[in-house]
């Protein structure tokens, strides 16, 4: 088994079980005109953080790292009507082409995109009393997945389903002797998720266009 295999079994679920969809099909192209880097989930992991949006009945959704907002889209589509995101990026950029993708995909309205450094957003939505949310994904710098799953908590409550993506890293999430900051940061999401006695929590390896990785799924007792 090889990433060709991987990538080929993606694009058949995705021909399989997904109607064509120009508008998403844009936004990727809109990211990469704009020099954006390609690490959005794909399209399979997008339809999945939909449905878990949907499953969740959730209404509000915090998402930490909106890149060109194509996750964002993904879990704004799963939304009840009247349903928000707040989702935060640290790049003017990214965010500008965010914007305008929103807009593309008709969900302008359903997001709240908040730009700067993240921690300091999420101080600022928790001295807001903005919490609590239904759904929190965090997609973003990875050595800090231990200060964001920290917040996430603050911003939860009983049955609010936490998501954190890339924790298996090609697998070497199994190094604990390395110097990898992100690696380091997979491991630190393990450990808090175990260390919380109000989370219940597995891990998901996947394989496909965007190789070997995966999620880590917490659900607040």
């Amino acid at each position: 088994m090889n990433t060709k295999t991987w990538t080929a079994v993606d694009n058949y679920i995705v021909s399989s079980l997904f109607e064509a969809d120009p508008v998403l099909d844009a936004v990727l192209a809109a990211n990469r005109d704009h020099g954006l880097p390609a690490i959005d989930v794909s399209a399979a992991q997008g339809k999945l953080l939909s449905l878990l949006v949907r499953i969740s009945s959730a209404k509000k959704v915090l998402e930490i790292g909106t890149l060109g907002g194509y996750s964002t889209i993904w879990m704004a589509r799963g939304l009840p009507a009247g349903g928000r995101i707040v989702t935060l990026e640290l790049d003017p950029h990214h965010a500008k082409v965010a914007r305008s993708n929103f807009e593309r995909a008709g969900v302008s309205e359903r997001v709240d995109l908040r730009v700067g450094p993240a921690l300091q957003s999420l101080a600022a939505l928790g001295a807001q009393n903005a919490g609590p949310f239904d759904l929190v994904f965090i997609d973003a710098d990875k050595p800090n997945n231990p200060n964001y799953l920290s917040w996430a908590m603050r911003l939860s409550r009983s049955g609010t389903v936490i998501v954190c993506d890339n924790v298996i890293r090609d697998g070497a999430v199994l190094d604990e002797d390395g110097n990898d900051a992100n690696v380091e940061g997979a491991r630190a999401a393990f450990a808090f998720i175990a260390g919380d006695k109000r989370l219940d929590g597995t891990a998901i390896q996947t394989v496909g266009t965007k190789g070997y990785d995966g999620f880590a799924i917490a659900i607040v007792d």
